[in-house]
């Protein structure tokens, strides 16, 4: 049988496994199957990706180019060729599921790699969706391309659904310590994608379904969501009452059961939450249903941005200062502390309504030394350097991102004006507005 001998290569190892889409989550998938012992083939349509990874070269932060380069000794072979699916036993799909302009799936992205795969499909091979997207996905956009090949699903090939659950920059729960939920078509594709994940992660969690898995995923990133747009409702209720959130939520969470602590912030970023939520919204109107809670917090979070640069005219205009023609500085363009990865981030928001406003924006972000063009914006910025004379030269700095490594005892000193998105400031002082 096709699941037999697919179960004894993965156990020994001999199965080779395939990457589609070697960004933040396939890269960190692909290095993690090289260190176990498989050979893995990295797949991407951008040149300059592969042309890095085979130089032994990282494009993303908190991967070291040393790790690298040791995946390549151990024969990882990133490659444009798609053809060279055949050659793969495991075929892990990680790419792109955005939003269109008008907040509905775009699932171009996983259409068009199911296609390509479909064209190279064989039997013996599995094959598992990690992009998040709405339940029903995996059955109705993948099986039946696949089905279309003349291969039956269980028997020729298998097809599971395995969210990724990456989160970059966390040192704390690798690639590794993180559970993974599989769903699978059928029991047999359910045991082979075990069997593949089992051998990577400490624990592998199986789930009746695709769907089931489907669901999970967008369950862990709506419940973030939700909870974030309270908080900065909070935030916002708080600072009309004259207290500090972010003293309230550490008072809160001392207590030790029945409260999970978030912290506000200017907005929501990275690939996930601010993206997730509308998945479900619109899967739901297709069975009369209404997503309330989850409208109503894509709602507080979308509103966020504004209110932080409503924060920042007031805060001007009563040091007698426009909008119009101040020089505005932004700490941080990163969706989070610490990382490079700067999707989706509510700062470049924050940026985009300040220059509607006539304001003259810089940013810096150490792990971010320039703007590339993207789908929504197109700032073609650079970093600029932070010292005495510079912070001196902007009427209002920004904290935007609170990287771990900026000086704010620096910044505190020299900024005429901080408004403080982050709560890195406690206490009361005439130079810093909260927002």
């Amino acid at each position: 049988m096709q699941r037999d001998e697919l179960l004894r290569r993965i156990s020994s190892r001999e199965a080779k496994v395939g990457v589609i889409g070697l960004g933040y989550v396939g890269l960190p998938l692909a290095l993690r199957f090289t260190e176990v012992g498989f050979g893995v083939l990295g797949f991407d349509t951008d040149p300059r990706k592969v042309r890095a990874l085979t130089e032994g070269t990282s494009y993303i932060g908190h991967i070291p180019e040393e790790k690298v380069k040791e995946a390549r000794k151990r024969g990882f072979r990133p490659t444009a060729d798609f053809s060279r699916l055949r050659e793969a036993d495991a075929i892990l799909i990680c790419v792109p599921t955005p939003l269109s302009p008008y907040r509905e799936p775009d699932l171009s992205f996983v259409v068009k790699t199911t296609e390509t795969i479909a064209q190279y499909l064989r039997p013996g091979q599995l094959v598992s969706l990690e992009s998040t997207t709405y339940p029903g996905t995996t059955e109705e956009e993948l099986l039946p391309r696949f089905e279309a090949t003349g291969l039956k699903v269980g028997e020729d090939y298998f097809l599971v659904y395995s969210p990724e659950r990456e989160d970059p920059g966390n040192q704390r729960y690798p690639f590794y310590k993180i559970p993974k939920v599989v769903g699978g078509v059928t029991e047999g594709c359910l045991r082979v994608g075990e069997a593949l994940y089992g051998t990577v992660v400490e624990r592998v969690i199986p789930v009746s379904s695709p769907r089931v898995a489907e669901m999970a995923k967008l369950l862990e990133n709506i419940y973030r969501a939700v909870n974030i747009a309270l908080v900065n409702e909070m935030k916002m209720l708080c600072e009309r009452m004259g207290m500090d959130i972010w003293e309230v939520i550490e008072a809160a969470k001392s207590k030790p059961f029945g409260f999970q602590a978030f912290y506000p912030g200017p907005g929501l970023g990275g690939h996930c939450i601010p993206i997730d939520p509308f998945y479900l919204t619109w899967r739901a109107r297709k069975f009369d249903f209404s997503t309330r809670f989850i409208e109503l917090a894509g709602e507080i979070n979308t509103y966020m941005p504004y209110y932080v640069v409503e924060r920042t005219v007031e805060a001007l205009n009563r040091r007698g200062k426009s909008i119009q023609g101040a020089k505005v500085l932004l700490l941080g363009v990163a969706y989070k502390r610490d990382v490079d990865d700067d999707r989706e981030s509510p700062a470049l928001k924050v940026m985009e309504l300040l220059l509607k406003r006539g304001a003259e924006v810089d940013y810096n972000d150490p792990h971010i030394p320039a703007l590339k063009r993207m789908r929504r914006y197109d700032f073609r910025k650079s970093s600029v350097p932070i010292n005495e004379e510079t912070l001196r030269c902007y009427d209002c700095v920004i904290i935007t991102t609170d990287h771990s490594s900026y000086d704010y005892e620096l910044i505190l000193r020299e900024a005429p004006l901080i408004v403080d998105t982050r709560g890195v400031y406690r206490g009361k002082n005439d130079k810093v507005v909260r927002a």
